[in-house]
């Protein structure tokens, strides 16, 4: 699984959170694993750091949590879906015709 283009600021702004409301990783992942997140404290810590990608939707469990742990108070963390979509390369779009045949 690689990162996607949105992963990297997506981390950033949840890091963010995290650090401006004083959140621990621990406290996260309890929050976190408390409303259906899948993955262990260790890999939630390695993907704060960076070394580990995570699905959108383990994404989106960390960023509720954090946000959840925040009451409300300061930013946010971001959900995947509140950043532009994923763009595929050109000529990726199309790279086996309808009918079956190849292409010229």
């Amino acid at each position: 699984m690689g990162f996607d283009s949105n992963e990297p600021e997506q981390r950033q702004r949840l890091k963010a959170v995290l650090s401006g409301a004083s959140i621990t990783v621990g406290a996260l992942w309890l929050q976190y694993f408390s409303i259906g997140g899948s993955v262990g404290e260790y890999e939630v810590e390695a993907y704060l750091q960076g070394m580990l990608s995570l699905p959108e939707l383990e994404r989106d469990l960390l960023a509720m949590a954090a946000n959840e742990l925040m009451f409300g108070a300061g930013p946010r963390a971001p959900y995947s879906d509140e950043f532009p979509p994923n763009e595929q390369p050109s000529g990726k779009e199309n790279d086996s015709p309808e009918d079956g045949q190849a292409s010229p």
